[in-house]
C-alpha cells in the first residue's frame, strides 16, 4: 500500500561537478539551496540584489548585473530617513546614499563576474503579483514599509510573466557559459497575506508561464519543489512554526531530491565529507588548548587538506 504521494526530479544528463558555479535568485527558497550548496563548500552566489519574488523584477536584476549597471544617487529616492533602491531588497537602505551605492555596486561587479562562469542557474519565483510605486510609476522589486497608498498592487499580465522569463533566460545564456542548465522552480512558501486563493492563483500563474517559455528552449528545466511540498511533504510537521516556511527536515528531504538528480556521484561524496567537516568544526570546547582537542583539530585541518586537492576553488575559507 502507498501511503503518500511521492514526486520525483528527473535525472538531468548534465550533472553538477565539484568546480561548477552555481547562481541563484529569487525568494527565500533560492537561499535555503545556496545554504545548502556554501556548506558542501561548491562555489555558490545567491541573491546579489537581496531577496525578490516575482519574475519582473528578477529578470530587472539580472539585466542591471548583465549592463553593469552604475546607480546614480538618482536612482534613489528617501523615505524613513534612509536611501532606497526600488529595484533591491531592504537590507540594501541606509541612512548614507553612498553607502547604499557602494554595496549595489559591489554587488553587481561580483555577480558580473561570477556569472560569466556560471554552469547552473537556480531561479526560484514566489509570487505574480507586482507593486507600482506612484510617485515615479515604477514597478518594483519590494515596497520598503513605505505606506501602502503610495503603490498599486496588481498580478502580472501572462505577457508580462512570458516576456520576463524569456528575457531572463536569453541575457543568461548570453554571459554565462555556452552550456548553462537554467532551472527555474516555484518557492513552496505561500503568501497567505495575498489570501489563500489568490495565493494559488499567483503560483498557478508562475507555474504556466514558465512551462510555456521553456517548452521552446534549451537547457531549460522546470524543477517541481512546490510540488514536492505541496503533495510529497503533504503534512504540517514538515513546516516551521508559522505552518507556511518548511522545515529543515523539509529542506533536507528536497535537497537530497534534487542532489540524486543533479549531482555527480563525485559531487556527492565531495559535499558528504565537507558537511561532516562542517559538523566537527562547530563542535566547541571550553578548553581549548587541550592536546587531545588539538590533536581534534589537527586532524580535521589535514581532512580539509584532502578535499581541497579535489578542486581548484579554495574551501573552508
Amino acid at each position: 500500500m502507498k501511503f503518500r504521494t511521492e514526486v520525483d526530479i528527473n535525472a538531468s544528463e548534465r550533472k553538477i561537478g565539484t568546480d561548477d558555479c552555481i547562481f541563484s535568485i529569487g525568494s527565500c527558497f533560492a537561499t535555503e539551496m545556496h545554504d545548502k550548496f556554501s556548506e558542501g563548500q561548491i562555489q555558490s552566489l545567491n541573491n546579489p540584489f537581496g531577496t525578490i519574488f516575482n519574475p519582473y523584477s528578477i529578470n530587472n536584476a539580472i539585466q542591471q548585473i548583465y549592463d553593469a549597471k552604475e546607480y546614480q544617487e538618482s536612482d534613489l529616492i528617501l523615505a524613513n530617513e534612509s536611501y532606497i533602491s526600488l529595484d533591491h531588497h531592504s537590507s540594501f537602505d541606509s541612512r548614507f546614499a553612498k553607502k547604499s551605492l557602494e554595496q549595489i555596486h559591489k554587488n553587481i561587479e561580483e555577480s558580473n563576474q561570477f556569472l560569466q562562469n556560471t554552469s547552473f542557474v537556480i531561479i526560484t519565483f514566489g509570487t505574480s503579483y507586482i507593486y507600482e510605486f506612484l510617485p515615479k510609476k515604477k514597478l518594483v522589486a519590494n515596497c520598503h514599509k513605505i505606506p501602502q497608498k503610495f503603490f498599486e498592487k496588481r498580478f502580472l499580465s501572462n505577457q508580462e510573466l512570458t516576456e520576463s522569463i524569456n528575457q531572463t533566460i536569453d541575457t543568461l545564456k548570453d554571459i554565462c557559459k555556452n552550456d548553462v542548465q537554467i532551472l527555474f522552480t516555484v518557492s513552496p512558501v505561500r503568501h497567505t497575506k495575498d489570501g489563500i486563493v489568490e495565493n494559488q492563483l499567483s503560483k498557478s500563474k508562475l507555474i504556466t508561464a514558465i512551462h510555456e517559455s521553456i517548452s521552446i528552449k534549451e537547457n531549460c528545466h522546470y524543477l517541481p519543489i512546490y510540488e514536492l511540498m505541496m503533495d510529497d511533504l503533504r503534512d504540517y510537521r514538515f513546516y516551521k512554526e508559522d505552518m507556511i516556511h518548511p522545515n529543515s527536515q523539509a529542506v533536507q528531504y528536497i535537497w537530497e531530491k534534487f542532489g540524486n538528480a543533479y549531482f555527480t556521484d563525485e559531487t556527492k561524496l565531495f559535499i558528504n565529507e565537507n558537511n561532516k567537516i562542517l559538523a566537527a568544526l562547530n563542535h566547541k570546547t571550553a578548553d581549548e588548548k587541550n592536546p587531545k582537542y588539538q590533536e581534534f583539530l589537527e586532524k580535521i585541518n589535514q581532512k580539509i587538506l584532502g578535499q581541497q586537492r579535489k578542486v581548484k576553488h579554495k574551501i573552508f575559507a
